[in-house]
């Protein structure tokens, strides 16, 4: 039964993990965030329009009533029986407004060189007036602050004046916003400009509207950020147990339920999951022992018996059978045991244990070579290791007719790694066998001297045992430069830190 593969976390670029959040809660956060970013938005916006508006008709109200009240009031019937018509065709106008009334009258255009007019109030006013039956011949309405209007400027600085007014306040009225109005009566030229005063409206509306959208905003993000860590705090408790679960099949640490009750239901589901599949293992274990015992047993029996056969190319044929059922055997209990090791984590030093497996090979003989070596101490199982780097060795020297061994430090997508390699000289694999050779009972081409393989066990083994060690076995043929194989390379990549 060959272990799970091990899954591989996946290698986030540090600028990914900036710009975009992969955990459960900041994906959440940032979707509503983004969702209420835009509703707030919108209706920030709905909002400031609305109230634009309104602030606009008051401003050109204001000034129609200020227009109607000076030609058509009392002060308007007085001017008439001066001489002075206010809103019919006549003369020439000119002089200050009267008193109280912000009007001017000018036979020029309240327009100075380089103002933009307001089309949009224009059209507004030529309709309010229309509706008054107030006839004119033109309108134009500009904006500007009113320290830039002569008249609006003199009658500030003498109530500043008046009311003993401080700089700071005196400066505040000289910038506010200005709207100047003029009406055109007659064809000859005559004006009626009316002033009205007020802030300007960016200033009225975008600061209110502006904290109350971030108030708004805060109190909903911490709401919803309170609601995600009570559903993804015992979520994440559910990973990390998971993970340990994943590299120890240990049933100690399970987590009690948690959170909202959908949440408790899952983590109560996984505890039982946890155990039914630690039962399986121990039954597991317990069939492999027997498997292993109640088979070697009449093996060591045979081997005692063909010690009587008398043909002695007979007796060597059996026997090397019965080695290789002992050693299929073998590697058939390893690699189902391999997800579930008894022995603990040790800090070895990875190159000593290396060369004390290429010892073994140059004592029989072996065409062994040792490359590039560093000095790499970490955690692992030396009994597995061992166990991976001598299946590799042999495969290489099987296949390949000499072994090339090296240990470096290397970047590998999984982090910082000690790299093991062993290149051979055989003829490789081709290359859309190099992944189905690591499975079980997989074996190479035939051209790959099948006369000497197993069966089919060693890969699957060593990618096993690197997997174990959170690792991995990585297959790659060697090039030559004219694009012909040259070998085997087989890499060991094992975690450092």
């Amino acid at each position: 039964m060959p272990p799970s593969p091990a899954i591989p976390s996946p290698v986030i670029p540090s600028r990914l993990k900036v710009l975009r959040p992969h955990s459960l809660m900041g994906q959440m956060l940032l979707a509503v965030a983004a969702a209420l970013l835009l509703v707030q938005g919108l209706g920030a916006f709905l909002v400031y329009r609305a109230q634009r508006e309104g602030y606009e008709a008051g401003m050109n109200n204001a000034a129609v009533f200020r227009l109607i009240m000076e030609t058509r009031g009392p002060r308007g019937l007085v001017r008439r029986q001066n001489g002075r018509p206010g809103d019919a065709p006549g003369g020439p106008l000119s002089g200050p407004p009267p008193k109280g009334y912000h009007l001017e009258y000018s036979t020029r255009s309240p327009v100075l060189p380089g103002e933009a007019r307001d089309r949009d109030a224009e059209s507004e006013l030529t309709r309010i007036l229309a509706d008054q039956d107030f006839t004119v011949r033109e309108v134009v309405v500009v904006h500007r602050a009113a320290g830039q209007d002569r008249y609006a400027r003199r009658g500030l600085l003498r109530r500043a004046a008046s009311f003993g007014l401080p700089p700071d306040e005196v400066s505040g009225l000289l910038r506010s916003n200005l709207m100047v109005v003029g009406v055109r009566t007659s064809d000859e030229g005559s004006w009626i400009i009316a002033r009205v005063r007020g802030p300007r409206p960016e200033n009225v509306l975008l600061k209110p509207i502006l904290i109350q959208t971030i108030s708004i905003y805060v109190v909903l993000m911490m709401a919803v950020a309170l609601i995600l860590r009570r559903i993804t705090r015992p979520l994440a408790a559910l990973t990390r147990r998971l993970e340990r679960f994943a590299a120890t099949q240990d049933l100690d640490g399970q987590l009690p339920p948690s959170g909202p009750e959908d949440m408790q239901r899952l983590i109560v589901a996984h505890n039982a999951m946890e155990s039914r599949i630690a039962a399986l293992l121990d039954e597991k274990d317990v069939m492999l022992g027997a498997i292993g015992h109640d088979l070697k047993t009449p093996l060591a029996a045979l081997r005692v018996r063909i010690e009587s056969v008398s043909d002695d190319v007979e007796r060597g044929r059996m026997a090397s059978t019965i080695e290789d059922i002992v050693r299929t055997l073998d590697d058939i209990l390893s690699l189902a045991r391999v997800g579930r090791p008894s022995d603990p984590l040790e800090r070895t030093e990875l190159s000593a244990l290396m060369f004390a497996v290429i010892e073994e090979y140059e004592d029989m003989g072996e065409p062994v070579e040792v490359g590039e070596t560093e000095r790499i101490a970490l955690e692992l199982r030396p009994t597995w290791i061992r166990r991976a780097l001598r299946n590799l060795i042999g495969n290489a020297l099987r296949y390949g007719q000499r072994a090339r061994v090296s240990l470096s430090r290397e970047t590998t997508p999984g982090g910082r790694s000690a790299v093991i390699v062993i290149d051979d000289d055989g003829p490789g694999i081709p290359e859309d066998q190099i992944h189905a050779m690591m499975n079980p009972f997989t074996r190479g081409d035939p051209s790959r001297n099948s006369a000497t393989g197993g069966a089919g066990l060693g890969l699957a083994l060593a990618r096993a045992i690197a997997e174990q060690h959170g690792g991995a076995l990585v297959l790659a043929n060697r090039l030559a430069a004219d694009g012909t194989v040259e070998g085997l390379r087989a890499k060991v990549e094992l975690p450092v830190g």
